[in-house]
């Protein structure tokens, strides 16, 4: 609060400098004359104090709004107390023209690099199916908001260009319990490694990187459930424990959905089989735990290490290599329909480091990181269209892969990144008799440059050069090329973003 104002300070020293100008008033009129000045002084300070005292309470009743989240944070920005009964909506537009040496067949080779998930389809939208020239891919539309002083509320869905809607994300969080602990429940992406979580108009590179696309599929692990995260006061060093109970939807760990037909007719031939699966067990039937550690490097500097494991109770996925067109070589021994149910497992590690320079529009910031995944599955037959091959036998998938990247502002809103991304280092398959399989790794190098016109818009140039392990090339790397240009703009409030 101001104790003096100049214009009191003024007015008091005049009265005290007026005696002495004027030595002949009558005393009366000099008190008169003080009392109207300490009235006025008065008068004044008290309208500076209500002023004070009204500002004081606005900025109180003010909610924390949008601005960027600390080491490790992965709270939203919310909205100001105008509006916190009222959702921050968002739409993120993303359009891509696309080119490839494999007469636009490239995004159907990345769907059939082959390893332990191959040929499986992930539950929900791909956000990388392009054809060449121009793509318009998932507009993704957002609302936040309070919903009371207890819970924030978030929802995400994306629209195609053929305006197909499909809701992705629809989720609370807590705001009140004690002790940094936080609940979130919905249906939301998972808090497990560093990219999971992240949208793609928050990516630094087009497309989704090898190890993900393979292991966790384009969009990472999204399912219904529960999260559980405690930040314990750790010092100087930023901590987040978290845990989630999932339904286990996601194919990449859940069941088959539908019971394998125990027969297949093809109007000439009747193959029976033997095996089923076992009925769908109530959920949750997946699990998950992550940490996360950010220590303080001070104002300029950043690094977040994590940790983090998942676990499938029930995994029940089918295999269909059966020919179409000759249906009689599984009666002779060829492949055919076959599914195996059990158990699976994935663990990771990531780590992050910025730099924050003092170049304006980024220029000289630097970003890194870096993720490792490896998922074994431990399953058994139990289901097989050729009633001589024997059920139970055990069946031990495993595969892993990482990605390196680096992204360097070069100058004022310019940026260039690289990385490296690899899947399969390890790429097998035991059975009871050995090995059955051990196949090769897909990797791939991508350069782009980036021209950020603002936080809400952004142009992108992008080149790839990869070689591909597919199934169908009978162990033969295939080599595809790609180019893309990127589009995105953010219309509308939008939280701040993670880490």
């Amino acid at each position: 609060m101001f104790k003096h104002s100049p214009l009191a300070a003024a007015l008091l020293a005049a009265s005290l400098a007026f005696p002495m100008a004027t030595p002949a008033l009558a005393n009366a009129d000099l008190d008169a004359l003080r009392a109207e000045l300490r009235e006025m002084k008065q008068s004044y300070e008290a309208r500076l104090a209500e002023m004070e005292a009204r500002l004081k309470a606005a900025e109180l009743q003010t909610v924390r709004t949008e601005r960027p989240a600390p080491a490790g944070s992965d709270r939203l920005g919310q909205v100001s107390s105008g509006t916190a009964f009222n959702p921050q909506i968002s739409v993120i537009l993303d359009g891509v023209y696309y080119g490839d040496n494999q007469s636009g067949a490239g995004p159907e080779k990345y769907e059939h690099i082959d390893g332990i998930n191959h040929g499986h389809d992930h539950e929900g939208h791909g956000h990388g199916e392009l054809e060449r020239g121009f793509n318009l891919r998932a507009t993704e539309i957002a609302f936040s908001a309070s919903v009371d002083p207890y819970f924030d509320a978030n929802l995400m869905m994306t629209v195609d260009s053929g305006g197909g809607v499909e809701l992705e994300e629809a989720y609370f969080d807590t705001r009140s319990l004690p002790a940094g602990l936080k609940i979130r429940g919905g249906k939301f992406l998972s808090g497990i490694g560093y990219l999971n979580d992240q949208h793609p108009h928050t990516w630094d590179f087009v497309d989704q990187n090898l190890a993900y696309r393979t292991l966790l599929g384009e969009h990472g692990i999204m399912d219904t459930g529960l999260q559980f995260t405690w930040r314990p006061r750790t010092g100087s060093v930023y901590t987040l424990l978290g845990a989630e109970l999932l339904q286990g939807n996601e194919q990449v760990f859940g069941t088959a959905g539908e019971e394998v037909p125990t027969d297949r007719a093809d109007g000439s031939l009747v193959v029976t089989g033997n095996g089923d699966l076992a009925g769908e067990k109530a959920g949750p039937r997946l699990f998950t735990a992550f940490a996360k550690l950010a220590p303080d490097l001070g104002d300029d500097h950043a690094m977040q290490f994590g940790l983090w494991g998942a676990r499938a109770t029930q995994h029940q996925e089918v295999h269909d290599e059966s020919d179409p067109d000759a249906p009689q070589t599984c009666a002779a021994g060829g492949e055919c329909v076959h599914a195996l149910q059990g158990k699976s497992w994935l663990w990771g590690a990531d780590w992050v480091y910025k730099y924050d320079a003092p170049g304006a529009y980024g220029q000289g910031d630097l970003k890194l990181s870096a993720e490792y995944i490896r998922e074994r599955k431990n399953l058994t037959l139990a289901f097989h269209e050729d009633p001589a091959e024997a059920l139970g036998q055990a069946r031990k998938f495993t595969q892993d892969g990482f990605y390196l990247a680096g992204l360097y502002g070069f100058a004022p809103n310019w940026q260039v990144g690289v990385r490296y991304d690899v899947t399969g280092l390890t790429n097998k398959l035991d059975g009871p008799a050995g090995r059955i399989w051990d196949k090769n790794d897909s990797d791939r190098w991508t350069l782009s440059l980036t021209h950020h016109f603002s936080e809400f818009s952004r142009l992108r140039l992008q080149a790839s050069t990869a070689d591909l392990w597919e199934d169908s090339l009978n162990g033969v790397k295939n080599r595809v090329n790609q180019v893309f240009l990127q589009y995105q703009h953010s219309l509308g409030a939008h939280g701040a973003h993670k880490f």
